[in-house]
């Protein structure tokens, strides 16, 4: 961070302060500056007096906080491979990777986010506890916890940590383990605006939680269950306080068009605009029944080109498997609107490798591009995909992937059709994929795994290596499909709807 960064909350660091806190990013500063959740926890603890804070990324070079000074180290944890750079960091302060390797010299280490949120059971040799769910009010109660018992050992601490709903902590928390939601009252919003960030002097603001349609492989809506709106006053006064700072606004939320004020909020930036001020608006994504001419008129108005637009799969048989209930006459009508108000394109996100696919979806994911192409000639469009990973606590967490060769295979299908049409299309890494659902459905066989994964440099050929060298069977974590009575590792984290209703539901959405 720099000089010219705006923060929009009093810091209260003190050369002082007792007891000092490093809340540390996997990634470089730039996708820190980005990261909403990360911004907000480091906002919560750094507005506490008597506690510093620093801010750590893998990039950063020099520390303003002594090593050995550190009274708690904390992760966020957002994606499946964050464990390389998170060992990295951990060895490049001299910190032993397992916690059970660590002595009283050594800060208490914590993560957070919806890796260990869904499965922390891989991670449990790591971290002498884990942030189970939403951790705005958790995070500060670990803190002050610790804090207000600095001067007991740590094993004292983590006893009354583990008493804490939302925190496990692996060697003594009691079972089961309550995921926190929290109500979401208020805004989060960036409350520290860079010209480092990503996404350039950005003011971000989540304007809702969760998703009411619970697709069958999303991680994002179950763990984030129920969906959670703010107020509609509460996010026009978050939004007049960034607008005082920058003129680049951005609206986040994995359904944000299901907030019941959507369009005001979107006709009071409009307004704006008409008026004169200068505001450069994005959102996150939009579900295509919710694409209305007064709701694009503000995203062109705001310089919006392209918006991402998720129907998953081409046929509406398989959007039904995987309960995202879309007809074809809506997708067209969505690029009909869009096209009448300007938007220049739609990128349409999709998954390949859902449970139940056949040639035929694939089949129909072409032919519903060739026919947008040849009605809206100036339309652009363009496709992403990804492979189908199975995610603890989801509906589809008992189904196991297909072979790796023929998700490649179709892949490459997909991609020689879609370029007969002149449309583009990027596929994320299939094999990388295989691994995402290794880590995903794994155990706690993995603590050696990891470590040599990371030892080996984290590539794909060391990963291989490892799971050979260590005697797993990786295809039984990525391919195999569970029975329902199966015991599953992450079965403790008590996270709602719950198992039984979860098993309800994919066996109502596997029978179409």
């Amino acid at each position: 961070m720099n000089n010219s960064d705006i923060y929009l909350y009093e810091r209260k660091f003190s050369k002082q302060a007792d007891f000092k806190v490093w809340l540390a990013f996997p990634g470089i500063t730039s996708f820190a500056l980005s990261s909403l959740g990360f911004l907000w926890m480091f906002k919560s603890i750094d507005e506490l007096v008597d506690v510093n804070i620093e801010m750590l990324c893998s990039d950063t070079a020099k520390t303003l906080l002594k090593p050995d000074k550190i009274n708690l180290f904390g992760f966020s944890y957002t994606f499946d491979t964050d464990f390389l750079t998170i060992f990295s960091m951990l060895e490049k302060y001299n910190i032993p990777l397992k916690s059970s390797e660590r002595d009283e010299s050594h800060p208490i280490i914590f993560a957070g986010g919806p890796v260990v949120s869904s499965n922390p059971v891989p991670y449990k040799d790591f971290f002498d506890f884990m942030v189970i769910g939403d951790g705005e009010e958790t995070n500060l109660n670990i803190v002050k916890t610790c804090k207000a018992n600095s001067n007991l050992p740590k094993n004292e601490i983590l006893k009354l940590l583990a008493n804490i709903d939302g925190i496990y902590v692996p060697e003594f928390s009691e079972y089961p383990v309550n995921k926190i939601t929290s109500k979401l009252n208020h805004c989060i919003f960036t409350p520290i605006i860079s010209k480092d960030a990503f996404f350039k002097d950005t003011f971000i603001v989540e304007i809702s939680r969760g998703c009411a349609n619970r697709c069958g492989f999303c991680l994002a809506s179950y763990m984030n269950l129920p969906l959670r709106t703010v107020p509609y006053d509460e996010i026009i006064s978050t939004l007049e306080k960034g607008l005082k700072h920058t003129d680049k606004i951005a609206l986040l939320g994995a359904q944000i068009s299901a907030h019941p004020n959507f369009e005001e909020i979107l006709d009071y930036i409009y307004k704006k605009i008409q008026s004169g001020q200068n505001i450069e608006m994005s959102v996150s994504s939009l579900r295509v029944d919710s694409i209305k001419p007064q709701i694009l008129r503000t995203l062109v108005a705001a310089g919006q080109k392209n918006v991402t637009l998720a129907i998953e799969a081409g046929s509406e048989r398989l959007r039904r498997v995987i309960n995202k209930n879309l007809t074809e006459e809506q997708i067209f009508n969505a690029v009909k609107i869009a096209a009448e108000c300007g938007l220049k394109g739609f990128k349409f996100y999709g998954m390949l490798g859902l449970p139940t696919e056949t040639d035929e979806d694939i089949n129909e994911m072409i032919n519903l591009a060739e026919r947008i192409k040849k009605q809206y000639k100036n339309f652009d469009i363009s496709f992403g995909f990804s492979s189908f990973v199975p995610k603890p606590n989801t509906p589809f967490q008992w189904i196991g992937r297909e072979d790796t060769k023929l998700l490649e295979n179709k892949a490459e299908y997909l991609k020689k059709e879609m370029h007969k049409l002149g449309v583009s299309v990027n596929v994320s890494s299939i094999k990388w994929d295989y691994w995402q659902a290794v880590l995903s459905r794994g155990d706690c066989s993995f603590t050696n795994f990891l470590i040599d994964v990371y030892k080996n440099g984290g590539k794909l050929g060391a990963f291989k290596k490892s799971a050979k060298k260590f005697n797993i069977n990786t295809d039984f974590y990525a391919l195999k499909t569970y029975p329902y009575d199966m015991k599953l590792p992450w079965d403790f984290i008590n996270v709602r709807p719950g198992k039984e209703f979860l098993q309800k539901e994919s066996k109502r959405l596997l029978i179409q």
